[in-house]
């Protein structure tokens, strides 16, 4: 029997009320006065922009840096990634379908979840661990073509656009279609994805996998709040591509502004919120007596849901960037994805606090699974016959203050940096009131996250 959502795919894993013995006022006023003094000490005390992605830093010893660019490298992360693919398809493919096959699991939450902390830790590892990338410089080799260019140059028009469709793509299975936990489900992704990835490449060479490719777009968000970086990032010399540790917000404020970065934080966060919504009383009382019993109802309910969510982010957003003076038509248009980054430390704070004992525990569970594929008995890691733990759901204070914690840093640093990149492009009469409608919709973020974490 195919598993069921709930079994599989569901990806709440954040508890009603009872597994957050927080009151939920008291979370609200911390929010509050968090987001009330960082604003305040930002207006007195920032007043000329600070984040620069080429600041100093702190150099790295030379050898990770030959390290981290060395052919070696990343030969062996690309053989990596192609082998864990490889092994995850043999349990899509040649598993038994049921709540011990791992490959719902790997798609779900080892990938989509994992890759938030994988790329907040380790940069964007995932440029070269991705297995299209690996296949894509493959099958470049085969061909004796340069991996950089391909057959058409990428056309900047559509900048992240692809990647912002592709998202929502996945969410979309994820959280709407009619049965994302089905194998057949999990194989037209695997499929659809390597072959899309490795056409792409081909035709559009590396620009693809930055722009268009929309795992590695996710990763690369999420990998420019990493504590490291390049001393210039904009130069190719030796001496400037040094790896160095710096302020993750003056990485995250050399994130490139292409056309589509709205649409791409935007899936990000409204789907995330949409999936805390459902798992509401009001939902589950209100709106799936609606649909119940039909499964059109349902995917058509749910798909309109999620469509509005992301529809509501977008536009909430885009209306507050506009919204100050001093500046020309052509500016206020450009304001929405020049202060798009700000929302990457929102998005990783609630996609955090969202996800994390999914990630923990489902995480744990999805790991033994995977160790037989086939179910025949395989266990080369020796990690089949353990139990997964539940510690941390085991400890509901710990886990609402993280979860709490997660929310507000993420927003507190949203702010710093919406704020750092309105002082460098609103002229100086407009630096507090330029930016006010922004703030006002970053609380109001802030307390729609607490609200949908805690009534989950």
């Amino acid at each position: 029997m195919t598993p069921s959502r709930n079994d599989v795919v569901v990806a709440h894993g954040i508890g009603g009320s009872t597994d957050l013995p927080v009151p939920l006022e008291y979370a609200m006023l911390g929010a509050t006065w968090a987001l009330a003094i960082s604003f305040a000490v930002l207006a007195l005390a920032w007043r000329r922009p600070k984040l620069d992605p080429r600041s100093p830093g702190a150099a790295l010893p030379p050898w990770v840096t030959r390290a981290v660019d060395g052919a070696a490298t990343h030969t062996a992360l690309g053989v990596l990634g192609v082998a864990i693919t490889g092994w995850v398809a043999l349990a899509a493919f040649g598993g038994e379908p049921g709540p011990t096959n791992g490959a719902p699991g790997a798609f779900y939450v080892l990938l989509w979840v994992g890759l938030v902390p994988l790329s907040l830790v380790c940069g964007h590892v995932w440029a070269y661990v991705s297995p299209v990338r690996a296949l894509h410089h493959a099958a470049c080799r085969a061909l004796r073509r340069d991996p950089a260019t391909g057959v058409w140059t990428y056309p900047e028009r559509l900048g992240y656009w692809p990647a912002a469709l592709g998202l929502l793509a996945f969410v979309w299975t994820e959280l709407a279609s009619p049965d994302p936990g089905a194998l057949t489900t999990i194989r037209v992704w695997l499929v659809g994805y390597v072959v899309a990835g490795v056409l792409g490449g081909l035709a559009f060479g590396r620009r693809w996998f930055e722009r268009a490719d929309p795992f590695d777009v996710y990763a690369a968000f999420v990998a420019a709040l990493s504590p490291f970086g390049r001393r210039d990032p904009a130069s190719s010399t030796p001496q400037a591509r040094r790896v160095v540790a710096r302020n993750p917000l003056s990485n995250l404020a050399g994130l490139p502004v292409d056309h589509g970065i709205v649409a791409v934080v935007a899936v990000l966060l409204g789907s995330t919120a949409f999936d805390s919504a459902t798992g509401t009383s009001w939902w589950l009382t209100e709106v799936q007596t609606w649909y119940a019993g039909s499964p059109v109802l349902a995917v058509a309910y749910r798909s309109l849901g999620l469509l509005a969510a992301i529809g509501a982010v977008g536009a909430v957003f885009v209306l507050a960037a506009r919204a100050t003076g001093g500046v020309t038509s052509v500016q206020r248009r450009e304001l929405p994805s020049e202060l798009a980054h700000s929302l990457v430390p929102i998005v990783v704070g609630y996609v955090g606090a969202h996800y994390l004992t999914y990630l923990v525990e489902k995480g744990q569970r999805t790991l033994i699974a995977l160790a037989d594929p086939l179910d025949r008995g395989w266990d080369p890691l020796g990690i089949g016959g353990l139990a997964p733990s539940y510690w941390l759901s085991e400890h509901p204070h710990l886990l609402a203050v993280l979860k709490v914690g997660l929310v507000l840093t993420g927003h507190v640093l949203g702010v710093i940096a919406a704020h750092d990149r309105c002082i460098r492009l609103l002229p100086r009469a407009h630096h507090l009131t330029g930016q006010l409608a922004l703030m006002l919709v970053m609380v109001g973020y802030t307390f729609l996250g607490l609200f949908l974490l805690f009534a989950g």
